[in-house]
């Protein structure tokens, strides 16, 4: 697709081909001001924190608490 980018994978997936697996994306950054969320995020690593269930809920559902 494109001869620039190495990690295309998401592209190609977005432009309907075949990929050879599901692409990811991460967002980091929102809420990282928030305190709940530095709490968290002192007393867990990055990847106890996206592969809890309960983590990854209440650190999405804490900007929404907030803004509504």
């Amino acid at each position: 697709m494109n001869n620039f980018i190495k990690n295309d994978l998401l592209l190609r997936a977005l432009a309907g081909a075949n990929v050879e697996r599901p692409p990811v994306w991460m967002m980091r950054q929102a809420g990282r001001y928030l305190p709940a969320y530095m709490e968290l995020k002192r007393k867990y690593d990055f990847f106890t924190r996206v592969q809890t269930p309960e983590l990854v809920a209440a650190i999405t559902k804490q900007p929404i608490d907030i803004v509504g």
